[in-house]
């Protein structure tokens, strides 16, 4: 019996809940050459990494760059939105006028639906600006530890808003992640690179990451459940929140004083980084749907170092023992904790339920 493709929706889910897909996508997995899955994952794998490393090391030239010298980091993540919500007016318009060539829904701007999306859009306005924030004044190789403790915040959260408890083991994941922090802040103290504003942007990122999660479970339904209906209103509202930020900041008259204005390389760049700020999105459900959330969070974990070690050869760096040993602390401790989560959600699947117990004791 043919199933029917997995949803973007369903995709979120399992992403938010660590669950694996009950559609069936396994099974029709199987029923693929295993040299062609195999094929299938690696351009998925690969295509993530390329895009994710990307957006990141050119965020940062756009944010820090001595050859820019462009102060404007609320303008940038305000670009990067308008961006997006231009890509997705624009694939709905082509999916409508050619129907059939492409899977992308009908978009249309309900002020009702903005409204009950705009407390997401208020967390997820934090979230993209604290990590460009981040970024800015902290280094690529020390960008994964300073926004380390997502991990963390989602078990506190889970407890504080959810009321769910966490495992010995599962905490003690989150002990080390910690440890690898605080030794990370450290060493780079130790080295005289730290910023601490930088720093305390990067807690304040992955607060916003943990709750950007949570919200999105709650606001989903407003959206019929559609991610790209949720992308572009939470697009329209961050470009019509930042627009009072940019006059409040200063930003609009920095931009005039700005020699490369003008510039189509500039614009070129700035182009592009909205481009990968839209592909980011895609290609994370594409690697969950063609892996699974688990394998996704491994994947994350092993970009991550990989970014790591680029930024440092990139940029000519010398770090000590102990500066790694701080993100070896952190990138096992998500692993393991991925690891964790995995095994208890498995062994809770394999655990029949009381009313099975009672049926079989029955002989029913």
């Amino acid at each position: 019996m043919n199933r029917a493709p997995l949803k973007r929706s369903r995709i979120l889910h399992m992403a938010l809940m660590g669950a694996s897909d009950p559609s069936g996508e396994a099974e029709a997995n199987k029923e693929k050459p295993f040299l062609l899955r195999a094929l299938q994952i690696t351009l998925v794998v690969s295509l993530y990494w390329a895009t994710s490393i990307s957006m990141v090391f050119l965020n940062k030239y756009l944010l820090d760059s001595p050859s820019l010298q462009l102060d404007t980091p609320i303008f940038v993540t305000f670009y990067q939105c308008l961006v997006t919500t231009l890509l997705c007016k624009s694939l709905s318009t082509l999916a409508a006028l050619c129907p059939g060539t492409m899977d992308f829904p009908s978009l249309r701007l309900d002020l009702r639906v903005a409204r009950s999306v705009l407390p997401l859009s208020v967390v997820f306005i934090g979230m993209i600006t604290f990590n460009n924030l981040c970024l800015k004044y902290v280094g690529v190789a020390f960008y994964n530890v300073g926004r380390s403790l997502t991990t963390v915040f989602n078990v506190l959260l889970s407890y504080l808003l959810l009321k769910q408890t966490t495992s010995f083991y599962a905490l003690l994941t989150c002990g080390i992640i910690i440890g690898g922090f605080w030794l990370g802040v450290d060493q780079e103290g130790a080295e005289g690179t730290l910023s601490w504003t930088g720093t305390l942007f990067g807690v304040l990122a992955s607060l916003c990451v943990s709750l950007n999660a949570i919200y999105t479970k709650k606001v989903l339904p407003a959206v019929d459940g559609s991610v790209w209906r949720l992308t572009f209103y939470n697009n329209v509202n961050a470009c019509a929140l930042f627009l009072p930020l940019l006059l409040l900041l200063g930003e609009l008259q920095a931009l005039r004083g700005f020699s490369q204005l003008g510039s189509a390389h500039f614009w070129g760049m700035m182009t592009l980084s909205g481009l990968f700020g839209f592909a980011i999105g895609y290609v994370t459900g594409l690697q969950i749907k063609f892996t699974s959330p688990l394998t996704h969070n491994v994947s994350g974990t092993a970009k991550a170092c990989a970014q790591t070690v680029l930024a440092v050869l990139y940029y000519e760096e010398t770090k000590s023992f102990l500066w790694w040993t701080s993100n070896m602390m952190v990138l096992g401790g998500s692993s393991a904790y991925t690891w964790v989560r995995g095994w208890e959600m498995k062994k809770i699947q394999e655990e029949p339920s009381p009313k099975e117990d009672e049926k079989s004791s029955m002989g029913v």
